[in-house]
């Protein structure tokens, strides 16, 4: 996105409405405005509308931004014709106040184009008129504008759903073409992964149900096979988007129950170098990209996790997928001798394609809680030993590894700690399933040697418990292998 120069609006379109004796005026307009008072009809007006925008492969969002001199508020100053900005109705002047679930009024030109560059082939736009956004800064000051979000755990679930004895585990009622709503089977496949009861059905591995009967909706999930990705919104998810006036859209959702994800992986460099080469090549699609390859076994980026064939998605947490091949390296060059690397496996590169979503929507992928007492505290730290049965673990591999974790909805990184004053004296008592920590392979018994680059060490431990329930994410470990005495 780059400032320039604006293309004129287009005039709005005035209706006529005639006079019939017999049936006086049928003007809602008039009938509308008769129901408000001056600050209502402001009211109204500020009020952010949103724009639900696509990509096609290689293409734009068909806008470009500039930030208003002397202020934070960013101005869109063109947009495209025949794009998918221009037929979601964003027009030259609005103010974007907020992307996906995220409120950006205040924050700089280039955190909001990272996390629009982020969002991949779809955006959500929160956005205000010129005109109304001026008023309202005339009236309330420097004040942020009200730009809705929604709350963890309350937000569309993106569940992905394996078929067993029972099937997917759900049947189908609708009202009308487009309208779908889930009857789940207790305890079975669809209920496992998350779907909520009485959910809305948005999307069907990606494709939008809105104009599908239900005869070509029951052929869709048959053709699914085995396994299906359904985005759905529960009852409360539905009202609250009523509420505010938002859409149900596939770029606010969590992940639950994903088969795969991204990886963050956290390199320092050694004396042999990161040990990995960058290469651009096409994948799939014929789409271009930059691929991880020749890891060197024992070098740094081997240890963190690297598998050859991964594709580079982000630097530093920003994305890269439109960058070519010299600005990606310049970009790794830039972070000196440490560089986090956002990846994805070819399984996982396959998954978001079709699901149409950018992997790095789902670094803050949902832990589904099992009560509400574990979305209270997602992870804990124990000062005793632990119970006697969890003294003995089986043995593996020495040496250490690096991951870095972010928190899901209810706010934690999905483990328990435990703290003895002799042994290893930081270790992991216990890895909720499904959370980020299981995501990232953390096993019951690895020993955390460091928290956001700082040792775990003698008398400072009980500190780096706190450090760590304080940290900002993402959360970065190196652990060492599990002890085959446990703690």
């Amino acid at each position: 996105m780059e400032a320039a120069a604006g293309l004129q609006e287009a005039a709005p379109v005035t209706l006529k409405f005639d006079f019939n004796p017999k049936l006086g005026i049928d003007n809602p307009v008039l009938s509308l405005a008769e129901d408000h008072g001056p600050s209502d009809v402001w009211l109204c007006r500020e009020r952010p509308r949103f724009c639900l925008l696509s990509k096609e492969e290689g293409g734009s969002f068909g806008f470009h931004l500039q930030q208003e001199l002397g202020r934070a508020s960013h101005v869109v100053c063109r947009v495209e014709p025949g794009t998918s900005a221009q037929r979601q109705g964003l027009r030259e002047g609005d103010r974007i106040l907020g992307v996906n679930n995220h409120t950006v009024e205040h924050e700089a030109l280039e955190v909001v184009a990272r996390r629009i560059r982020a969002s991949g082939p779809r955006v959500l736009l929160a956005v205000v008129a010129g005109q109304a956004h001026d008023t309202a800064r005339a009236r309330q000051g420097d004040g942020a504008l009200l730009c809705p979000t929604l709350g963890p755990g309350v937000r569309p679930r993106l569940c992905h759903i394996v078929r067993d004895e029972g099937g997917f585990g759900f049947s189908v009622t609708h009202e009308h073409q487009g309208s779908f709503w889930l009857v789940l089977s207790p305890g079975g496949a669809a209920e496992r992964a998350g779907v909520p009861p009485g959910a809305r059905l948005l999307e069907v591995n990606g494709l939008s149900v809105e104009q599908l009967t239900h005869s070509q909706l029951s052929r869709r999930l048959w053709q699914s096979g085995e396994q299906v990705t359904l985005l759905v919104a529960g009852p409360e998810v539905e009202e609250q988007c009523r509420q505010l006036g938002m859409p149900l859209a596939a770029p606010l959702a969590e992940g639950w129950a994903l088969p795969t994800g991204p990886r963050c992986l956290h390199l320092e460099k050694g004396p042999q170098g990161f040990g990995f080469l960058l290469r651009e090549e096409k994948g799939l699609g014929g789409r271009l990209g930059q691929f991880l390859w020749e890891v060197d076994p024992g070098l740094p980026a081997d240890k963190a996790g690297m598998q050859a064939g991964d594709r580079l998605v982000a630097v530093a947490g920003e994305s890269v997928e439109e960058l070519g091949h010299e600005e990606t390296v310049s970009r790794i060059r830039a972070q000196g001798s440490r560089v986090a690397l956002t990846v994805v496996d070819p399984e996982a590169d396959r998954f978001f394609r079709m699901v149409r979503l950018s992997p790095l929507l789902f670094l803050e992928s949902a832990e589904a809680p099992a009560s509400p007492q574990s979305t209270r505290s997602a992870f804990g730290a124990e000062t005793e030993d632990p119970p006697g049965e969890d003294t003995t673990l089986p043995p593996a591999p020495r040496g250490s590894r690096q991951c870095c974790l972010y928190p899901g909805p209810g706010g934690g990184y999905g483990f328990r700690l435990s703290y003895v004053a002799s042994g290893p004296r930081l270790s992991i008592s216990q890895v909720m399933p499904g959370g980020s920590a299981d995501r990232a392979g953390l096993q019951r018994g690895d020993e955390i040697l460091e928290v956001n680059g700082r040792p775990v060490d003698g008398e400072q431990d009980v500190d780096r418990l706190h450090q760590l329930a304080e940290a900002e994410p993402p959360l970065c470990l190196k652990l060492g292998a599990r002890s085959p005495r446990g703690w």
